[in-house]
């Protein structure tokens, strides 16, 4: 097999992505979705500590992202204008592969117990990272709280609205998640 070609990680969780919507979570192998990549099962190892992370994998990146983009929103933002700000980082790094990866994630995700609740997780740790962003702006830590679930929601609607939507070269993933926060906002003046 061929270790030294570039982009092993990446061809990894697609991968596995393939397989899991191929044949099952529980059904593939780590070996199975090593061999699909073209690399070795240790390999595999180094970049995943197992077949559950794949889908998960950049999280932490995600993560940083979104708080930095709200660590450098301009100082009178709002709570969900710098979630805003933060969404826009994030969404800058996402291009046609993360898209074209959507709809197969999605549909994994929703065929297995375990992988709905390792993306639960991972929304979990979005929202940790964007409220500690949010309370070192000096933001109050329920308002904090509140917005961060807010632009989690938006993320994940707005990629989803985004990766299932028509293919435009131009069409970039921000707008779709600066729109979902936008709806998110005005449903929760509903509220009462």
């Amino acid at each position: 097999m061929a270790r030294w070609r570039p982009g092993a990680r990446e061809r990894l969780v697609v991968a596995a992505v393939d397989l899991f919507v191929e044949q099952g979570y529980d059904a593939t192998t780590v070996t199975e979705i090593a061999e699909r990549a073209g690399v070795t099962k240790s390999t595999f190892f180094r970049h995943f500590p197992d077949k559950r992370e794949l889908l998960v994998a950049g999280q932490d990146t995600l993560s940083r992202l979104l708080a930095d983009g709200i660590a450098e929103a301009p100082p009178g933002a709002r709570p969900l204008e710098a979630v805003a700000a933060g969404l826009e980082r994030a969404s800058s790094t996402m291009g046609p592969a993360n898209r074209e990866l959507g709809p197969r994630i999605r549909a994994a995700v929703a065929a297995s117990t375990e992988l709905q609740e390792r993306d639960a997780l991972k929304s979990v740790g979005l929202a940790a990272a964007m409220t500690e962003a949010l309370v070192a702006r000096g933001v109050p830590d329920p308002t904090a709280h509140l917005a961060a679930e807010l632009g989690v929601l938006a993320f994940k609607r707005g990629y989803a609205a985004w990766a299932e939507g028509e293919r435009d070269a131009d069409d970039d993933l921000a707008p779709h998640a600066l729109r979902a926060l936008e709806e998110l906002r005005a449903a929760s003046a509903t509220l009462g």
